[in-house]
């Protein structure tokens, strides 16, 4: 079979180590994909959001699958183009995209279908919001409504924090037209937990579940980022709650949105706060959430296309999801100064003896060297028995890739280890 995978980050190099395990698979071609992933893919010059590139190339190279992950071409509508071309796909049709492309959207489903989440105001009026926000309890939450690269959410601790956050992103426009229309919920607490699902539109199956760590620098201090590391699973996911979230959030949520004429097909995140008052939603999400595939995927010991392609087909109760009961880790290894301004252009080089899988988020091939293109570069993942273990192999074969300005966070799972202590 010959893939085609759409992206060009860390997340996508993890799907295409896995979906070569597969010996039905002859060759995979990542659009645009990066310096690294060319060692595992042909890499292809046509960017995550041209669409109608896709199509052509998809077309003109016989592909018989295509796997589109980021977010972007997903709400656009991807693969209504791709599957309108003859081209199978693995990923939610426009329709359902919609459930990460319009929080207000997946709010008023929630609302809706009675599917626990924060409570919450939408506003497409900056005056209207600045009234609201200067009264309301704090801390309190300000997102905007569309894509915003993972930073359209901003928590305020008081009201003039609140202030400033509808300012920029609906009259300064932080975030472009993303920021028309804003949701402002209650600051929920609790332990938060990533659970990524397949669905093919009527069933759910979860994968294992993970713990992310969005903020630059240790002890959760500094701005937020795409994410500077994750563990899988998470020790506050029991199966207790597994079964409270599938009951109240994963099955309602696949029901209501075939019941409302868009039948979601691919891997849907969910992105839940154990609250006091039992799991509810902070966000979902269309795709694979990265770096969380970085430990998901290398835990699983099922096929990934038998399972994609089930989603497509219909198919996945039938299908085997299967994962290891194992520990994983991975560290980001980042561009000093990240996520705001960071140089680029550093060799990237490692000693003998590293174990860990290492995706390739920002880098580029000049001649036969590995160069830093991005703020988040590396992904170094490990597998062990237990958590300890795979923190520790992890940082381990951290200290043997080397780049000029290269940053990681030091306590990647800290926060799990004093759950599992607890």
């Amino acid at each position: 079979m010959k893939l085609m995978v759409i992206g060009s980050g860390g997340r996508e190099h993890a799907v295409i180590r896995k979906l070569k395990e597969n010996p039905d698979v002859e060759t995979i071609y990542a659009l645009p994909g990066n310096g690294g992933i060319a060692a595992d893919a042909v890499c292809v010059d046509v960017g995550a959001k041209d669409i109608d590139g896709a199509v052509r190339f998809a077309k003109e190279h016989a592909i018989d699958f295509a796997v589109v992950t980021p977010d972007d071409p997903l709400v656009l509508g991807m693969v209504d183009a791709l599957e309108a071309a003859g081209v199978p796909c693995f990923g939610p049709a426009k329709n359902a995209a919609v459930i990460e492309g319009s929080k207000v959207f997946s709010k008023n489903l929630m609302k809706k279908y009675g599917i626990p989440t924060a409570a919450y105001e939408v506003f497409d009026d900056a005056a209207a919001a600045l009234a609201y926000v200067q009264t309301a309890p704090v801390p309190i939450v300000v997102k905007a409504d569309g894509l915003a690269l993972g930073k359209g959410v901003l928590i305020a601790q008081t009201h003039e924090e609140a202030i400033e956050a509808v300012k920029s992103i609906m009259e300064d426009k932080k975030f472009g037209a993303s920021g028309d229309q804003i949701v402002v919920e209650e600051f929920l607490t609790g332990p938060e937990v990533s659970v990524l699902a397949f669905t093919d539109g009527k069933t759910v199956k979860p994968m294992v579940s993970s713990m992310d760590h969005k903020r630059a620098h240790d002890n959760d201090e500094g701005l937020n980022t795409g994410g500077m590391g994750t563990v899988a699973p998470n020790p506050y996911y029991t199966e207790d709650v597994a079964r409270v979230c599938m009951d109240t959030i994963f099955q309602p949520t696949i029901a209501a949105m075939a019941a409302e004429g868009r039948p979601f097909k691919g891997c849907l995140y969910f992105g839940l706060m154990l609250t006091p008052d039992g799991p509810k939603v902070i966000e979902y999400n269309c795709r694979f959430g990265d770096p969380e595939t970085q430990v998901v995927l290398p835990l699983m010991e099922s096929d990934l296309l038998t399972a994609m392609m089930a989603c497509r087909n219909g198919t996945l109760a039938e299908t085997e999801v299967r994962f290891a009961a194992k520990h994983a880790c991975c560290v980001i290894m980042a561009s000093s100064g990240y996520p705001e301004h960071y140089e680029k252009g550093y060799e990237i080089t490692r000693d003998e003896g590293v174990a860990a899988q290492v995706y390739v988020a920002g880098a580029k091939l000049e001649g036969e060297k590995l160069l830093t293109s991005g703020g988040r570069v590396l992904g170094v993942t490990a597998v062990a028995a237990s958590l300890p273990a795979a923190i520790d192999a992890a940082y381990a074969d951290v200290e043997k890739i080397h780049f000029g300005n290269a940053y990681f966070r030091h306590d990647i799972g800290a926060r799990a280890l004093k759950a599992l202590e607890d």
